[in-house]
């Protein structure tokens, strides 16, 4: 276990494993990538892959956006467009909301 690792390392961690990423959304901003975890780079997420991307967000979290999507701003427009879609977040025990993510 490590912390406050920066893209590079976290790329070679999960270069050619499966690998799940965890995120919750920015409080208020709603930015799943961008905004604050920059090292979560562009290749840490292609490498882990969309599939893989677990959404952790509270229901007051959640409701604070009133209605506007997730954002993602990972400096690609090509993977921010990639991104975009529909996911289930994990809003408390046993509890999923449908989030739409966007990138703009």
């Amino acid at each position: 276990m490590a912390k406050d690792l920066g893209g590079s390392v976290l790329l070679s961690l999960f270069k050619g494993i499966k690998a799940k990423l965890v995120v919750t959304i920015t409080g208020g901003q709603g930015f799943l990538f961008g905004r604050g975890n920059q090292q979560l780079t562009p290749e840490v997420i292609r490498e882990v892959g969309k599939e893989n991307i677990i959404i952790l967000a509270t229901k007051t979290k959640l409701a604070a956006l009133s209605g506007r999507p997730l954002l993602v701003d990972t400096y690609d427009e090509e993977l921010n467009r990639s991104l975009c879609g529909y996911y289930r977040a994990i809003a408390g025990c046993g509890e999923t909301i449908v989030c739409k993510v966007s990138d703009h």
